[in-house]
């Protein structure tokens, strides 16, 4: 089959001989790929960030595809269903997933205690091979796909198999309360989502930051928010106090994770040295830009290893940190809600359709942030 194939950092390349994957499991489905995304987690993979990261893997956690064949233990899918698979792989009955916690299954990830399995995202989380291919072999089949509603558009469904629920889960974790101001760090397309969904819980001010004009641009459009271009702000955090008369904003999203720009220091030990865990520079600025007793809210990804923060402040300000991967399957039937209803509109935040065979291109645009792309889809022919 055609799949993407990792070839090391900042190498990939569409593999046209890569073997079918194949039933290991009786509660496995093959699933025939009709639309997948790139990430800008994957993206962390893409530069060489996360550990264990092999050679030959393919990326993807987010696609949706038609049933192919079932395993004998798979009940609730039939051959020929069109499905949306949330990125997590998700047991369905070990304590973590009982209690919605998806992301954190105990079973699904023999490599970590900490997260659960995760669609083509290295060995530290699992090992699974992705989405960005023709066909993919999805464990837990009873648990984790949902069946496309026939009259949901396929571009706004494979956005809710990771982009939608984890910029709603970022505000959801907030605790964002009536007329509260909601800072967004990140105005990728999570930060963007992010901001959006940041009035469905009755924020009262929206503002984004990040240091790309084009999608500051995209953002005050799509999520009608304030949107400042922190290299022109000189400190951030002075800014956003001073905006908030110096209280400081209600809630903070951290939605950039360990790519991080605006600290040399940060960018030095944590992408160029790799002495920590990503440079945590978006962290910061949260930490230290939220009010007293405020909340800080973090979907951007870190490594497994240690970061450089602020702990002294969240301890003196008496901050509520909040974090994990989004619980997508939690989320689905509310967020479906959300699109049917036009409240939410995913499939607008899409830039580039491309074809599979040209992924290698696409991970070129989406890294270098050329053609003011903001979010790339993966056709498969």
């Amino acid at each position: 089959m055609l799949a993407m194939n990792y070839r090391g950092p900042f190498r990939v390349r569409a593999d046209h001989n890569k073997p079918d994957p194949e039933i290991l499991h009786p509660n496995d489905a093959i699933i025939r790929v009709t639309r997948s995304c790139i990430c800008g987690s994957d993206l962390h993979l893409y530069h060489g960030l996360v550990p264990d990261t092999r050679v030959g893997m393919t990326f993807g956690h987010e696609f949706t595809g038609i049933v192919e064949e079932i395993g004998s233990g798979v009940q609730n899918l039939k051959v020929g269903d069109h499905v949306m698979v949330p990125f997590n792989i998700a047991c369905g009955v070990c304590p973590f997933c009982k209690q919605e916690l998806y992301g954190n299954c105990h079973e699904s990830n023999p490599e970590a205690t900490a997260v659960g399995g995760i669609f083509g995202y290295s060995h530290t989380a699992g090992g699974y091979d992705g989405g960005q291919a023709q066909y993919v072999r999805v464990p837990y089949a009873d648990v984790g796909p949902m069946v496309i509603p026939p009259d949901m558009d396929l571009d706004d469904a494979v956005l809710l198999t990771d982009v939608v629920p984890t910029g709603y889960q970022a505000a959801e974790m907030g605790g964002i309360k009536p007329g509260d101001t909601v800072v967004v760090f990140g105005a990728g397309p999570i930060g963007i989502m992010a901001a959006k969904c940041s009035w469905l819980f009755g924020a009262g001010r929206v503002i984004i930051i990040d240091q790309l004009d084009y999608r500051l641009e995209f953002a005050r459009t799509y999520a009608q928010c304030e949107a400042y271009n922190f290299k022109e702000l000189g400190d951030p955090v002075l800014f956003l106090k001073r905006t908030t008369d110096f209280f400081g904003a209600d809630v903070c999203i951290d939605a950039v994770g360990c790519e991080a720009a605006g600290s040399s220091m940060q960018t030095l030990t944590g992408r160029k040295m790799m002495l920590q865990a990503g440079s945590a520079t978006a962290l910061h600025w949260a930490i230290n830009s939220v009010k007293k007793g405020g909340v800080v809210s973090i979907v951007g990804v870190y490594g497994p290893t240690g970061n450089l923060i602020p702990i002294g402040n969240v301890v003196n300000k008496g901050l509520t940190i909040r974090a994990n991967q989004a619980s997508v399957k939690r989320l689905m039937p509310k967020l479906i809600e959300h699109v049917q209803a036009g409240r939410l509109n995913p499939k607008e935040i899409i830039t580039h359709r491309i074809p599979l065979e040209e992924v290698s291109e696409a991970y070129h645009i989406f890294s270098t942030k050329l053609d003011n792309c903001i979010k790339p889809i993966l056709i498969p022919s």
